[in-house]
């Protein structure tokens, strides 16, 4: 199974904590509106990064399942930047001391 790696960006200035905050937000809800979306999510990066000077958090999902996650992104006022559908990794890439593999 291929994977994409989906970065989240914060808002422009957003605070760590508001961050954090409106991505539990968007897990909680996808959780519970989409748990087969929510079931194709691999791994959470453990830190947070900083992308062209905003603030972000990475994630390893299943290729199939990234557009419906964008979309439900996009719908919570989330933003990520472009998926690379070539750019593909496996699971065993995601296993090491820098991401937090999601129990489903």
């Amino acid at each position: 199974m291929d994977y994409l790696c989906l970065t989240i960006l914060a808002n422009t200035g957003e605070a760590e904590a508001a961050f954090k905050a409106r991505l539990t937000a968007f897990w909680s809800h996808l959780i519970r509106s989409a748990p087969d979306t929510y079931g194709a999510v691999f791994a959470e990066a453990k830190a947070f990064e900083a992308t062209d000077g905003t603030m972000s958090r990475a994630y390893v999902v299943e290729a199939g399942a990234a557009e419906p996650l964008i979309a439900a992104l996009t719908a919570t006022g989330l933003t990520a930047l472009p998926l690379d559908p070539d750019e593909t990794y496996t699971k065993y890439e995601a296993s090491g001391s820098d991401w937090f593999q999601i129990a489903h």
